[in-house]
C-alpha cells in the first residue's frame, strides 16, 4: 500500500472499526486485482475478501498473500461488481473498497449501490476514481488541446468511443453518486495532485526531494482547489445507522 493520503484514511478507518467492533474488521476489496491494497490490509490483521474477474490477477494475489504470510486472511473470489450480490452476503463487510472500479463499469450508479449493499451498517465505502479535471489539465499542459477539450466537454469525461476509461469524475459528480446511493460522505481528498504532472527525472540530483514531494502531496490532498485537480479523487462514505 502506498504511503499516501488514501492509505492514511484506510488505516484510520480500520483502527476505528477494530475499536468499535472489538474484532478483526472484515474488508471487501472489489476489483482488487493482485492485492495492492488487500495484502497490506491483511497484514494489519483484517479479514479480506477480494472479488476480481481476472484469474491471473487472483493467482498473483495468492502468491503475494503467501509471501506475506497472510494467505489465511485473504479469500479470493472470481467475479465483478455486477455480480457482487452473488459473490458476497449483503451487509457483510465493515469496509468496502471500490478503487479503480467506477470508471470502467457501464453503470457506476448500479456499482455504487452494489458496494453500499455489501457494507455493514456503520461500515464504510472507499472509492478511488479518475478525475476529469486532472485529465484535462495533463493534456493541455502536453499541448494536446483538442483532447483536453473533448475530455472537458464530454458528459462522462471521455476522449471518445475508443477511450478505455468509461467515466471520469469531478468532486461534485462523485459526491452526488455516493449520496444518491444512501451513503453519508465523510471525506473527499485528492490522490496525486502534482506527482503525475512532473516530468520524469525532475527529482533526480535533489537529495530528499522524493520525501518532500510525498509530504507535500499529503498536505495538498484535502485542500481546495488543489484537491479537485488531483489525478484521482478518493472518497470515504458511511453506511448510515438507523435512528428512531
Amino acid at each position: 500500500m502506498r504511503a499516501c493520503a488514501v492509505q492514511r484514511a484506510l488505516e484510520a478507518e480500520v483502527a476505528a472499526a477494530r475499536q468499535r467492533l472489538g474484532v478483526a474488521p472484515r474488508v471487501l476489496d472489489v476489483g482488487g486485482g493482485s492485492g495492492v491494497w488487500a495484502v497490506p490490509l491483511a497484514r494489519s490483521g483484517c479479514l479480506v475478501t477480494v472479488v476480481e474477474p481476472s484469474p491471473n490477477a487472483l493467482a498473483t494475489l495468492n502468491r503475494r498473500a503467501a509471501d506475506a504470510g497472510v494467505q489465511r486472511l485473504v479469500s479470493p473470489v472470481q467475479g465483478d461488481v455486477d455480480s457482487l450480490a452473488d459473490a458476497v452476503a449483503p451487509r457483510s463487510a465493515d469496509l468496502v473498497l471500490g478503487h479503480g472500479v467506477l470508471e470502467v463499469v457501464e453503470d457506476p450508479v448500479g456499482a455504487v449501490r452494489a458496494l453500499a449493499a455489501a457494507t455493514a451498517t456503520g461500515g464504510a465505502v472507499s472509492v478511488l476514481v479518475a478525475n476529469r479535471y486532472a485529465a484535462v489539465l495533463a493534456r493541455a499542459l502536453a499541448g494536446r488541446l483538442a483532447e483536453a477539450r473533448r475530455v472537458l466537454d464530454d458528459p462522462d469525461g471521455r476522449l471518445g468511443a475508443t477511450d478505455p476509461v468509461l467515466h471520469r469524475f469531478d468532486t461534485e459528480g462523485l459526491l452526488a453518486l455516493l449520496v444518491g446511493s444512501g451513503l453519508d460522505v465523510e471525506l473527499v481528498q485528492g490522490d496525486g495532485v502534482v506527482t503525475d504532472l512532473m516530468p520524469g527525472g525532475v527529482l533526480e540530483g535533489h537529495p530528499g526531494a522524493a520525501d518532500q514531494l510525498a509530504e507535500l502531496e499529503l498536505l495538498m490532498a484535502g485542500r481546495m482547489p488543489l484537491r479537485d485537480i488531483a489525478s484521482r479523487l478518493h472518497a470515504l462514505a458511511r453506511s448510515p445507522v438507523a435512528t428512531g
